[in-house]
């Protein structure tokens, strides 16, 4: 079986020859071969390191002896910039121990004038072995980058438990400052509080994504997406270039992958800055938008209804229409140092997403990218407006059990302000002498990440003691309860902590309401 040859791109050739005749003789051997070159003649130490800061050349052909310069030490410039550019000898005057010397002294191959038949294929091998050199090194340093991704993903992974169990206070403290309306200054600090809660539960929400690494739906807060992105993107945006982030509602959640996402509006707007080399604004926006039928592919599944519109914008160099029909094949890059696989994987992110991916350019105006993701569930949850009259309690009683001390205390005050009768466990063993003095409550708050006694055998206690009644277990996103080790439960509610005033309201009133009831609802709410 016939060996396939490996296709030579055009090359820049960078050629070190005092004789005007000499180094068009070694050019004409490159031109029997069909090897399509861009050429470069110089014949002087000056020129020499000008050409190579201008024309970057791809390989250097070089007499050995000059008057004023000389081969050797063209060799020895090129190898304190680059040890893997390709450098052969080209000379009527190279013995066999010079030739030596040359290749120890870094030189890839010598040609002798008086034979120069094998030089089309030494330039040849020459640039088949740098560029397998080259993805060498691409693949050695993106083992290196994984290896590195993998300790921070592990990083991540532990601190996140740990910065969540910081975290639930702030959001209960500030929901509870909030309501000192006769103190407008308790207010605004609960408002601050409150906020940097949630902005901290963001961040922990990234981590965590970046921890699991594989493909998981969840809720994403287009507020939290944008913010996350705005801090990746202070370092890599140059002083020239205007940043603008801006979303519609930033309260906003839909089904997604916060991860994925992120990394797709970070690809688009390195790739926007690269196209600002003068500067320029560069704008990133989330809207929503009704989408007709009208508007889909015939091969696109995506169907009309309400969509989240993410944009990246920018006001560079733009594409022509040969470059848009090609934008989104696998491999295709205007870059030089691009592998054409960033917008591909991008398109199929937002594809695996139910969603559908559009672009506009033109040159010299700059270029604008839509991601369009359909939303399913729609969570909005800001504090200023909880309705009292539904959350509100009726004297119920609350078990709270909780191991962490400042999130139990903050925990039954917040229950307490709102009309229930909350009371406090530090651990399992404590609920359970509780039940057995005060009675059945009407429901149990239920930490289940706790060390001593876990919240699984917490349950399974209060359930052997004849508990029946509802149960909100507040659970780790990235550690959830084995529901195969649960007792069988008809109102049991998985919630992700920590767990903000408004959606511990919700799920008790929910809980009390339903177990009331006789309807069940086991599983996440």
């Amino acid at each position: 079986m016939e060996r396939q040859q490996w296709a030579l791109p055009r090359i820049r050739v960078l050629q070190i020859e005092d004789s005007q005749l000499d180094a068009e003789l070694v050019l004409s051997e490159l031109d029997a071969d069909h090897i399509d070159y861009d050429v470069r003649l110089v014949d002087a130490e000056r020129d020499y390191l000008s050409a190579l800061e201008e024309f970057q050349p791809d390989i250097v052909l070089s007499d050995l002896s000059m008057p004023g310069f000389s081969g050797q030490r063209a060799l020895d410039i090129l190898r304190e910039r680059d040890t893997d550019l390709p450098f052969i000898f080209v000379s009527a005057t190279l013995g066999e121990e010079a030739a030596i010397e040359a290749l120890r002294n870094g030189a890839t191959d010598y040609i002798l004038k008086q034979n120069p038949a094998r030089l089309a294929s030494a330039v040849r091998r020459a640039m088949r072995e740098a560029e397998a050199q080259r993805l060498r090194r691409r693949a050695e340093t993106e083992l290196i980058r994984a290896q590195r991704f993998e300790s921070l993903a592990m990083l991540a992974g532990g601190l996140s438990h740990d910065l969540r169990n910081l975290l639930q206070p702030l959001l209960l403290a500030g929901d509870s400052l909030q309501d000192y309306q006769d103190d407008p200054r308790l207010a605004r600090l609960g408002h601050l509080v409150r906020d940097c809660g949630k902005r901290g539960l963001d961040m922990v929400q990234s981590m965590l994504s970046f921890a699991r690494g594989a493909r998981r739906a969840e809720q994403v807060r287009v507020g939290a997406l944008l913010d996350a992105l705005g801090l990746l993107l202070q370092g890599s945006v140059p002083r020239n270039v205007t940043l603008e982030l801006n979303a519609y509602d930033p309260e906003l959640t839909f089904d997604g992958n916060h991860t994925e996402l992120q990394q797709c509006l970070l690809n688009l707007s390195l790739n926007a800055i690269q196209a600002m080399p003068e500067g320029g604004e560069l704008r990133i926006s989330a809207s929503l938008a009704s989408l007709p039928e009208s508007f889909f592919q015939p091969d696109e599944e995506a169907r009309e209804g309400n969509y989240l519109c993410l944009t990246v914008s920018d006001t560079g160099t733009g594409m022509d229409e040969s470059a848009l029909l090609h934008l989104f094949e696998p491999f295709y890059t205007t870059k030089e140092s691009g592998t054409g696989l960033g917008l591909v994987s991008c398109k199929r992110l937002i594809t695996a997403h139910g969603g559908v991916m559009r672009v506009d350019s033109r040159p010299g105006v700059g270029t604008r990218f839509h991601m369009h993701i359909p939303l399913t569930r729609q969570a909005v949850e800001v504090a200023g407006e909880l309705d009292t009259v539904n959350l509100q309690g009726e004297a119920e009683r609350v078990l709270v059990v909780v191991e962490e001390a400042g999130q139990l205390s903050l925990l039954v005050d917040t229950l307490d302000s709102w009309g229930y009768q909350a009371h406090a466990s530090q651990s399992g063993t404590a609920a359970l002498q509780w039940l057995e003095a005060q009675g059945v409550p009407d429901l149990v708050v239920l930490d289940s990440d706790m060390n001593l006694f876990t919240g699984v055998r917490t349950l399974s206690a209060l359930f052997d003691h004849g508990y029946r009644g509802a149960v909100i277990l507040l659970a780790r996103p990235d550690a959830p309860p084995d529901m195969d080790e649960l007792p069988v439960m008809e109102h049991l509610y998985l919630v992700d902590k920590p767990i903000s005033t408004v959606r511990l309201l919700r799920t008790v009133r929910e809980a009390l309401e339903e177990s009331a009831s006789g309807l069940g609802s086991l599983g996440p709410v």
